[in-house]
């Protein structure tokens, strides 16, 4: 798929109007103006499957990780994975920004892009060992199957379900890379001597005919292989891996009487610690629905109290925050304002150490 889309740029680059010879760019006599005329129709047709290609990688990339987060414990856990993702993929186009912006060539970039899928197969194994980067979040994810961190860890294996896919299907594929590779092989050299010898008249209704065949049979092609990886046998279900066990997952219970508060303290040792947090309350038989209050606040060595999240009542929450200070964290649910009502509160909170990415 990425040498197919390394290949799309390159021809793009040589069909650039700004790049073709001066009797093509001039449309010198009638039979340039024909030559013109089909290579603008090769673009566009690669230019398509080109932006399909793409739009086809990112949903595929999208669909295997959401399928992952399927089985992870729907708390501040699974964002903050999600967050590392989103933090990774911006460095990772940082990355090919930087390369872009030093003038390097498709080659240069697609090198690095292939390198980066290659540190993303690298992270997926890292999620299901619990080593690298996910070393400090995985061992917070109790109630996440087992069998779910074997097969992520195991996806990308020299004998895992890809590797299946890729002998199953990966013939059709090396067909139309090959194909693609003569275009682009025909097309630099039959530009580059443009001037001592013109493309003849069959030649360039070959080209136009390998293209069409090309993005068509393309264009099928990811389609059905979209299919294969959606109704993929190899995926677990949900009832295999047991998602269901993350439901009562950690957390802890208690009645708050009316007029009084709870408090939870977590100690943080290391600057960029996450403090999290989980809390619903349970309703009664009312038709009113019940809330209380809920305030963060940074405690020094000193004593000294900082508000870092401010009062709100809550009927229920979910969040986290990165610490800017190591010591204590004071998370207060207030239900002092209750006259009558005592407060049934379901929580579970964590600090969890940084999360950085590996040297």
């Amino acid at each position: 798929m990425w040498k197919n889309r390394e290949q799309m740029e390159e021809i793009l680059f040589l069909l650039n109007k700004s790049r073709r010879p001066v009797a093509l760019q001039q449309k010198s006599t009638l039979e340039d103006a024909e030559i013109v005329s089909t290579l603008d129709d090769c673009e566009t047709k690669l230019k398509e499957m080109l932006k399909k290609l793409e739009q086809f990688q990112l949903k595929n990339a999208d669909n295997v990780f959401n399928t992952v987060m399927t089985y992870m414990p729907q708390d501040f856990r699974g964002t903050l994975i999600r967050q590392q993702r989103e933090r990774s993929e911006r460095n990772k186009q940082a990355e090919v920004d930087a390369v872009v912006s030093s003038g390097g060539s498709i080659h240069d970039r697609y090198a690095l892009l292939w390198k980066q899928q290659m540190d993303r197969r690298v992270q997926l194994a890292q999620l299901g060992s619990a080593t690298g980067v996910y070393k400090t979040l995985v061992r917070y994810l109790v109630g996440v199957p087992q069998v779910l961190l074997d097969f992520i860890r195991q996806i990308n294996d020299a004998n895992g379900p890809m590797e299946v896919q890729r002998e199953r299907y990966g013939p059709a594929l090396y067909t139309l890379t090959k194909l693609v590779l003569a275009v682009r092989l025909y097309l630099h050299l039959s530009l580059a001597r443009y001037g001592q010898k013109k493309i003849g008249k069959d030649d360039i209704a070959v080209l136009q005919q390998a293209v069409v065949i090309y993005t068509e049979e393309f264009g099928k092609f990811t389609t059905f292989i979209g299919e294969v990886f959606v109704n993929a046998p190899f995926f677990i279900s949900a009832e295999d891996a047991g998602a269901d066990s993350r439901k009562n997952d950690e957390y802890r219970e208690t009645i708050i009487p009316a007029g009084k508060t709870h408090e939870v303290i977590l100690s943080v040792e290391a600057v960029n610690s996450y403090i999290a947090w989980d809390f619903s309350l349970q309703q009664g038989a009312l038709s009113t629905l019940l809330d209380i209050g809920f305030h963060v606040e940074y405690i020094s060595p000193s004593q000294e109290k900082t508000l870092i999240l401010p009062y709100r009542r809550y009927e229920a929450d979910q969040g986290n925050f990165c610490t800017v200070f190591a010591g204590s964290y004071k998370l207060v649910w207030d239900n002092s304002y209750s006259t009558f009502f005592k407060k049934t509160l379901r929580y579970k909170v964590d600090a969890v150490p940084p999360v950085t990415e590996t040297e």
